[in-house]
């Protein structure tokens, strides 16, 4: 996940490089005689490592633009909250300032991703950035779930 403008910076560059070694690996696989699906599948790894560094570059243009998607699932609130960051246009040491904490801190929760983060400090950080945070529930629990898991319920 790229977490600055430094490293955005920087995965363009690697972006261009990728696209450089891709073309220079293709033509030399076509000079080898490799063809059509063959073909494919040598370049596979390349290409799927140069996907996946611009899915990256879009992820981080996107929360720049103040895009952070929805938040489907509790365990992807740390990429949420970097994002939050990165919408902001807060570096780690500006957003740590407004939280009242270390840039140290901030570093080492981004790092983690937040994990473990307790939803005391998740509401802090929302509140701290006037973020309005809203949750609902897709299915309602069923009779036959409750009564399969009954000491959730109790």
């Amino acid at each position: 996940m790229i977490r600055s403008e430094k490293e955005y910076q920087k995965s363009l560059e690697r972006l261009e490089e990728e696209r450089k070694v891709m073309a220079r690996q293709r033509a030399h696989f076509e000079e080898l005689g490799h063809t059509g699906e063959e073909l494919e599948r040598l370049m596979q790894p390349l290409v799927s490592f140069h996907n996946q560094l611009k899915e990256e570059v879009e992820a981080y243009e996107g929360m720049k633009r103040g895009s952070l998607g929805t938040l489907h699932e509790f365990n992807n609130i740390g990429r949420w909250l970097i994002g939050v960051r990165i919408a902001l246009g807060l570096s780690q040491k500006e957003f740590a300032g407004e939280l009242g904490v270390s840039e140290a801190q901030v570093s080492r929760d981004e790092n983690n991703e937040y994990h473990g983060i307790t939803l005391d400090k998740a509401q802090r950080i929302l509140e701290t950035f006037n973020v309005r945070f809203k949750a609902e529930i897709e299915e309602p629990v069923s009779k036959s779930r409750k009564d399969k898991n009954p000491m959730l319920f109790a």
